[in-house]
């Protein structure tokens, strides 16, 4: 028995009890998924390693090997000013693994399995897209507590650094898609992670994650003002640390808004076309 017959086997009964309409349906079929995606992870917690121990490195390597240069030898200010642009980052980064997780359940097969239940067609993907709150929570708090033991400060209060962690939870979940699709379109997983990559990393760096806007070249500053990370960047540290917010989070709301319209169903075609 493998460690994928489990979790299929437990979720048949949850699927299949005719009770309530379609959406009805729709919802217990993708809650029951993502239970499965859920088990997985935690019969594999190595598998949380891009948001546990990756954030972390991150944050050591940039604040003490390059704070003091960029800001003159105050590494807490630097501290400061990067720590929302790293959780928007590995937040961007958090979603590569679930195209991975499809692709690889595609190759194995998984999913013939699930075309032989009476499962809604969009189930398994949209309960694998809810199981990764997990992943995007777990990043959250390894960012914020050790950053704090970093010395990193909130300094707007409670209620706004939730909100902060809300809106970073939901712009993962609507990022994911991207890798959901690719997942769908490449062959093999390795090639899902290259593929993101090449997306994820010039986001990142083409931002205002790690250097404020003003410092980068004309020419570059053009693609980080219609950078999705630059805007969630400053919707978070204007949450956390003080600063403007509206414009930022409205631009912000704008791409979610955007990219849900635009890859929810290329995702859901592509998955029509190779499951």
């Amino acid at each position: 028995m493998t460690t994928l017959d489990v979790p299929v086997r437990n979720i048949v009964g949850d699927i299949d009890k005719p009770r309530g309409g379609a959406l009805a349906a729709q919802v217990r079929h993708s809650v029951a998924l993502a239970r499965r995606s859920l088990i997985k992870t935690i019969r594999t917690p190595e598998a949380l390693i891009d948001v546990t121990l990756q954030p972390i490195i991150f944050l050591l390597i940039f604040t003490y090997l390059f704070g003091g240069a960029i800001t003159g030898g105050d590494r807490h200010a630097y501290l400061q000013f990067l720590l929302p642009g790293l959780l928007a980052q590995s937040l961007a980064m958090g979603g590569i693994a679930l195209g991975q997780n499809l692709n690889a359940d595609i190759e194995k097969g998984v999913f013939d399995r699930f075309r032989s239940l009476p499962v809604a067609r969009s189930a398994p993907l949209v309960g694998a897209v809810v199981a990764d709150i997990v992943r995007y929570m777990t990043v959250c708090v390894v960012m914020l507590g050790f950053g704090s033991v970093m010395g990193f400060r909130v300094e707007t209060g409670l209620l706004p650094a939730l909100a902060a962690v809300g809106l970073s939870i939901g712009f993962g979940l609507c990022f994911c898609w991207i890798s959901v699709w690719v997942g769908m379109m490449v062959r093999t997983s390795g090639a899902v992670q290259g593929t993101m990559f090449l997306l994820v990393m010039p986001l990142s760096f083409g931002s205002n994650v790690f250097v404020e806007t003003s410092t980068l070249p004309g020419w570059l500053q053009s693609f980080v003002h219609v950078n999705p990370i630059t805007h969630l960047v400053g919707t978070i540290r204007g949450l956390l640390v003080g600063g403007p917010v509206q414009f930022h989070l409205l631009i912000t709301l704008a791409w979610m808004a955007g990219l849900l319209a635009v890859f929810v169903p290329l995702a859901l075609r592509a998955y029509g076309r190779r499951a």
